[in-house]
């Protein structure tokens, strides 16, 4: 392989569509295709999985994409490594869940230049096994993650509520439904989630549910699939359906506590950078006082 067939193999990841990614490089589709398909040789596993309809993301493709994001983040700063006069602040490494800060990202990034105007920024994917782990473990500065509750040695700054919904596929006879109680799902079986032990479980499904035979799911984006795939509910925050829309699911809202997304920190990190971090996601607009306003803006986005 080469730096060029991973650069092929993230963007089509983002794209999920091989015209799509390779009009981005420049080259017509079949090129591409074939670009992919030796990459998939060489790395021994199938990295995406094609229907006549769409192109979804492995679970190997994930933990790939991962590697080849941060492989692509070193080298593409490789050029600054010997200029003996850049005087630029450290970089600052991001961890990434899901969909982030949704439609809050502009603002956050605007805040992070305003203090940071001369920080390189590197984003890593992150998942819901590893998402606080990251943090803590050095292997990111700061994360955006699925606030569960409290978390020893990190702080969080809750900047962002969506309501929580279930995840049915469009062929359940719930599928339709307005609204879902938690007696609606008791019979359902479930996507297993690979949560961090500190996310709750009723994140993963009721408690003692009945799982789908397969590997658990580790990031938000291939939630829609697997319950596509599966034909299991999970669930997942109301914003979803906008960022991952799914033909063969409905998003339904569902009674219970609805999804926070915080920015995570160390609490032992008092490096600027950081305290830049910090102090952008505490400017971010508000946590809404209810969640009335939320399902209304969500509610053309559920099906």
């Amino acid at each position: 392989m080469d730096i060029r067939d991973l650069r092929y193999a993230v963007t089509l990841a983002e794209e999920l569509h091989f015209g799509r990614a390779a009009r981005r490089h420049y080259i017509s589709a079949q090129p591409f295709g074939r670009r992919i398909q030796r990459l998939e040789r060489d790395v021994g596993a199938l990295l995406f999985e094609r229907t006549s309809r769409r192109v979804t993301v492995t679970a190997a493709g994930e933990r790939f994409i991962r590697q080849a994001r941060s492989i692509l983040a070193t080298i593409d700063a490789l050029p600054d490594v010997g200029n003996s006069s850049d005087l630029r602040e450290p970089a600052l490494t991001m961890g990434v869940l899901g969909f982030g800060l949704a439609e809050l990202w502009p603002r956050f990034v605007d805040l992070l230049r305003e203090r940071l105007p001369s920080c390189a920024f590197v984003y890593q994917d992150l998942d819901f096994a590893d998402q606080y782990d990251a943090v803590r473990e050095e292997r990111v500065d700061a994360g955006i993650v699925h606030y569960t509750g409290p978390v020893e040695g990190l702080a969080f700054e809750r900047v962002l509520i969506s309501p929580r919904v279930a995840v049915v596929p469009a062929r359940s006879e719930l599928a339709d439904a307005a609204y879902l109680s938690p007696a609606d799902l008791d019979d359902q079986r479930w996507v297993p989630v690979a949560y961090t032990r500190a996310g709750p479980s009723t994140w993963a499904g009721p408690s003692g549910a009945a799982l789908c035979d397969t590997a658990p799911v580790r990031t938000p984006a291939a939630l829609p699939a697997a319950v596509a795939t599966t034909g299991g509910f999970s669930l997942h925050a109301a914003a979803a359906a906008r960022f991952y829309p799914h033909p063969d699911v409905h998003f339904v809202p569902v009674a219970g506590s609805p999804c926070e997304i915080a920015v995570a920190t160390r609490t032992s990190d008092r490096r600027p950078v950081t305290q830049a971090v910090r102090q952008s996601a505490h400017l971010l607009p508000g946590l809404p006082s209810t969640l009335t306003d939320l399902k209304r803006s969500d509610r053309n986005s559920f099906h």
